[in-house]
């Protein structure tokens, strides 16, 4: 049996289903199609932004699976029967702002919100863990993520208060 040109060269195509956002979606993309131009060419959520399409500037991390990974390095064919994340996901209603959103508002946790999309999924699977971090632990748990123009120093801050205010509503309260 020999093999197909399409395939061969990467041309073959393949249905894919992958939970988006809540939602279950079926297309039939390349095999060679990442998953970051999946989200954004076949289903417009240009939230996920391409810096740099090889994987060192982070602001194409989508939640895989409830796991932040960089889209530009994995293939659509990959997101079959997984579930994943976009930042679109974070408030259905856009009058009511998720709590990290909310929180990168008030301490200025962005200025050209270029890595924002990317550093709000990120913050969420950190704080999801119901860890109390201190600023290092938080730069570093950020660091695959560049940001260049803030400094970090708000990012770190917004991530601190959106943990605070998570854990606050999981012990029942809401600061």
């Amino acid at each position: 049996m020999t093999t197909s040109t399409a395939a061969k060269y990467g041309t073959a195509r393949r249905a894919v289903t992958v939970r988006v956002n809540e939602r279950h979606v079926t297309r039939e993309v390349s095999t060679r199609t990442t998953l970051a131009d999946f989200l954004r060419d076949e289903l417009d959520l240009v939230s996920v932004h391409l810096g740099c399409e090889h994987g060192e500037c982070g602001c194409c991390t989508v939640l895989f699976d409830g796991l932040s990974v960089r889209s530009c390095l994995m293939l659509a064919v990959q997101a079959d029967g997984h579930a994943v994340e976009t930042v679109e996901s974070l408030s259905v209603n856009p009058a009511e702002l998720h709590p990290v959103q909310e929180a990168f508002a008030e301490e200025q946790g962005l200025q050209c919100g270029f890595c924002t999309p990317a550093m709000l999924l990120r913050t969420k699977e950190i704080i999801e863990t119901g860890r109390e971090m201190t600023d290092a632990e938080v730069r570093h748990e950020i660091s695959g993520i560049l940001c260049r123009c803030t400094g970090y120093q708000n990012i770190v801050n917004a991530v601190q208060s959106a943990g605070t205010r998570l854990r606050g509503r999981t012990a029942g309260g809401r600061d």
